[in-house]
C-alpha cells in the first residue's frame, strides 16, 4: 500500500507501521510532558517523601510549641526567657533596657530641677539648684547616664540642700545594680552556654551492627576533641519510633531506652580518647525482632545524649541522630588518634 506497509504476525494479526519520513517530531515541551507508559514504571511503588529528623545532627529538635495559650508562664522565669532568646534580640532587649532606664531617671531629674524652679533660676547668683549646671533635659539624661555608670565627670554634681535629690540618687543606685546584675548575668550565661562546648566532641557518621565476643551490638564511636576532659561524663540513648499499642492506640514518637552499658556502669565514660558506645541485641533489645530489611526500610532514630561536667562545672549535653547500617567494624588498638579516620568503618572478612 502506497503510504504505509503491513506486517503479518501468524497470518491472523496486521499492524500498520507508519514509515520514519512521515512521522512528525513533537515539539520539546510536548516531548517532556509525555507520561511514560512503561509497565514497571506504573506498578512501581511512589517515592516516599524523606521523613523530617526528629532531632537533628547538631542536637536541636524539629518541635515547635504552637498555639500557647498561658504566655504569661514565660515571664515567670523571666532569666531563662531572656538566656533562650536569639542573640539580636538579646542585644536589642540589652540596649532597650539600658536607655528607657536613663531616661526615666533623666525625666525625674528634670521635674525636680523643673519644680524647683532650677531652670528657670539656676544661673542667678545666691541660687542653690538641686543638681548644678542641671539647666535642661539633655543635661538631666546626661547627668542620669553618670550616675548609674559612676563615670563622675565632676560638672553636675548633686547639693547638700536637696532631699528629694538625694531620695532619687539612692534609688537609682540601687535599681541600676539591679539592672546591670539582670543584664549583665544573661549575657555571661549566653555566652558561656554548654552547647559551645558541644562543639568539640564528635559523633560517628553511621552506626554498624557487627559481632563484639559472639554477641550482636550496635555500635558507634564518641571523642573529645580538647584536652581538657569532661569530669563525670554519662552517656544514654533513645529510640524514637511510631507505635501501635495491642489497644489500637498510635503513638507517632514512642521513645524507647536504648541499654549501653546502664546495669554494668559502661554508661560512664572516661572520654580522653575516642570510645566505642555498644548496645548489645538480646531478648530486651528493640532491635531483636528487627531484621536486616525490616531495618533499612523503618524509619526510625536513636537519639544520644552525653552529658557531663567541664572545668568551671557547666552541665553540657549534646544530640546526635545515628543511622543503624550493617557493616563489621574491626580496629587495631593504637596510640596515636587519627582524626581523618574517626568516621571510617573497615568490613572484616568473616560474614555474619
Amino acid at each position: 500500500m502506497a503510504g504505509d506497509s503491513r506486517v503479518h504476525m501468524d497470518h491472523d494479526m496486521e499492524i500498520g507501521v507508519t514509515p520514519r519520513e512521515q512521522v512528525k517530531k513533537l515539539p520539546k515541551h510536548l516531548r517532556e510532558a509525555q507520561i511514560p507508559t512503561d509497565r514497571t514504571h506504573l506498578i512501581s511503588d511512589p517515592v516516599k517523601k524523606p521523613r523530617q529528623r526528629y532531632v537533628q545532627k547538631d542536637g536541636k529538635c524539629n518541635v515547635h510549641h504552637g498555639n500557647v495559650q498561658e504566655t504569661y508562664r514565660y515571664l515567670s522565669d523571666l532569666f531563662t526567657t531572656l538566656v533562650d532568646l536569639r542573640w539580636r534580640l538579646s542585644f536589642f532587649i540589652f540596649t532597650l533596657v539600658y536607655v528607657v532606664n536613663w531616661l526615666f531617671f533623666g525625666v525625674l531629674w528634670w521635674l525636680i530641677a523643673l519644680i524647683r524652679g532650677d531652670l528657670l533660676h539656676g544661673d542667678e547668683e545666691g541660687w542653690t539648684p538641686c543638681v548644678e549646671n542641671l539647666n535642661s533635659f539633655v543635661s538631666a539624661f546626661l547627668f542620669s547616664i553618670e550616675t548609674e555608670t559612676t563615670i563622675g565627670y565632676g560638672y553636675r554634681v548633686i547639693t547638700e540642700k536637696c532631699p528629694e535629690g538625694i531620695i532619687l540618687l539612692l534609688v537609682q543606685a540601687i535599681l541600676g545594680s539591679i539592672v546591670n546584675a539582670m543584664m549583665v548575668g544573661c549575657m555571661f550565661v549566653k555566652i558561656s552556654q554548654p552547647k559551645n562546648r558541644a562543639e568539640t566532641l564528635m559523633f560517628s557518621h553511621k552506626a554498624v551492627i557487627s559481632v563484639r565476643d559472639s554477641k550482636m551490638c550496635l555500635m558507634f564511636r564518641v571523642g573529645d576533641l580538647r584536652n581538657s576532659h569532661i569530669v563525670e561524663a554519662s552517656i544514654r540513648a533513645k529510640l524514637i519510633r511510631s507505635q501501635q499499642t495491642k489497644e489500637g492506640e498510635f503513638i507517632p514518637l514512642n521513645q524507647t531506652d536504648i541499654n549501653i552499658g546502664f546495669d554494668t556502669g559502661d554508661d560512664r565514660l572516661f572520654l580522653v580518647s575516642p570510645l566505642i558506645i555498644s548496645h548489645e541485641i538480646n531478648e530486651k533489645s528493640p532491635f531483636w525482632e528487627m531484621s536486616r530489611a525490616q531495618m533499612e526500610k523503618e524509619e526510625f532514630e536513636i537519639v544520644v545524649i552525653l552529658e557531663g561536667m567541664v572545668e568551671a562545672t557547666e552541665t553540657i549535653s549534646l544530640s546526635e541522630w545515628l543511622q543503624g547500617a550493617s557493616c563489621v567494624l574491626t580496629a587495631k588498638l593504637c596510640r596515636a588518634v587519627d582524626l581523618n579516620e574517626f568516621s571510617m568503618i573497615f568490613c572484616g572478612k568473616r560474614e555474619i
